[in-house]
This record gives structure tokens, C-alpha cells and sequence, in this order.
């Protein structure tokens, strides 16, 4: 019963978070539209809003899709045994991390200069790939 009720206020923060996502990023680009009728000069190294409300949904996206494993990591651990465990599952992700984390790393631009900026801005995206496809190693 208390693993139930911790996934039903887990679903229900993710729904509220999802919810209020859905909500912010296109106020904020309603709110970016109408300032870009306003002519601002910005510095260009500053992050806006919009880029930070990517860089946040990217890091809440890194922490869930890193946290998708551990129910089963936990489960196998508490079973000692991963009967049950769909493989083909397991495998195909695997692969699709592998990909998507080597397009990124692929992608790095050839300038020293903008290498630091390219994998700061990807980072959390990173994460998330190379960070699950090592647990699923585990899962595995």
C-alpha cells in the first residue's frame, strides 16, 4: 500500500508539474512575441526566459527519465532476480540512448570556442541519455 501511495503522489506532482509547464512556456512565448516588437538590445551570452524555461524543462526531463529506472533497479535488487524483465524493451532504449547521446556528441561544433557553450546547453539532454543507458546496463 505505501508503494502505491507514493506513485500516485509521484503521477499526480508529475501531472501538476506537466500541467503548469503547459501553461508557463507559451505565456512565455506570448510574452517574448510581444517584446520582440519592442526592440531591447540584450546581450547575446544572456540566457531569456524562454532558453531558461528550456533549460529547466530539460533538467526536470533529465531527473525523470533518470528516476524511470530505479523502480525496476529496486524491484530486481528486492527480488534478486529479473524474471519478468522485458529485455527487447530494455535493449531497444539502450540503443535509442546510445544514438541520441552520440548525435549530440556528434554535433559538437569543430570551434574550440563554442564547445563549452554547445555542451553546457545540451547537458541536461546528455544526462539523461548517457546517464540512463548506465542504468539500464544495470538493469540489464
Amino acid at each position: 500500500i505505501l508503494g502505491s501511495k507514493s506513485l500516485k503522489n509521484f503521477c499526480i506532482t508529475w501531472i501538476m508539474v506537466c500541467i503548469a509547464l503547459c501553461v508557463i512556456l507559451p505565456c512565455q512565448l506570448l510574452l517574448r512575441n510581444q517584446d520582440q516588437g519592442t526592440v531591447i538590445e540584450r546581450n547575446n551570452n544572456s540566457l531569456d526566459m524562454i532558453e531558461m524555461s528550456g533549460f529547466i524543462c530539460g533538467y526536470i526531463s533529465c531527473v525523470f527519465y533518470l528516476g524511470s529506472r530505479f523502480p525496476q533497479l529496486y524491484k530486481n535488487f528486492r527480488r534478486r532476480s529479473t524474471e519478468g524483465t522485458s529485455y527487447l524493451l530494455f535493449a531497444l532504449a539502450m540503443m535509442g540512448n546510445c544514438t541520441y547521446g552520440l548525435s549530440l556528441v556528434l554535433k559538437m561544433p569543430a570551434t574550440e570556442s563554442f564547445r563549452a557553450l554547445y555542451f553546457l546547453h545540451h547537458l541536461p539532454w546528455l544526462i539523461g541519455s548517457f546517464g540512463v543507458l548506465f542504468l539500464d546496463i544495470f538493469v540489464s
